[in-house]
């Protein structure tokens, strides 16, 4: 059973992957938006993994963040999720990411629960 307050956190190091040069969202070697982004959600599917019924999953389809500052090489990151609000299959949750210094970046976020057959197979 799905019920607000359920929380996960995701852990990562910025590498020279992760920076805005990288990914082509900047040209600078500081961690990326996109990454920051990406760390986050899965944090949030973490954080309901282990209460969807068998066979479901979550999918992303909106993300409002902002990206407060920037990480240097070798920071580590951290990402937390927690559910805010349950309307049937759509999930709502405040997610954040921080790096030694502080808090780097603060949003929501809105998963759906999906079943995986029948999503995937819309892919044809």
């Amino acid at each position: 059973m799905l019920e607000t307050g359920l929380s996960a956190r995701s852990v990562t190091t910025v590498t020279a992957e992760k920076t805005a040069a990288a990914m082509g969202s900047g040209d600078l070697p500081v961690f990326a938006t996109p990454a920051m982004v990406a760390l986050m959600e899965h944090a949030a599917m973490e954080a309901v993994a282990a209460s969807l019924p068998e066979g479901s999953t979550t999918v992303g389809s909106e993300m409002n963040t902002s990206h407060l500052k920037p990480s240097k090489l070798g920071a580590e990151i951290t990402a937390t999720a927690v559910l805010t609000a349950v309307e049937g299959r759509r999930l709502t949750f405040n997610v954040g990411a921080r790096d030694d210094e502080g808090v780097i970046g603060e949003g929501t976020h809105v998963r759906y629960i999906v079943d995986r057959e029948r999503f995937m197979a819309k892919l044809g």
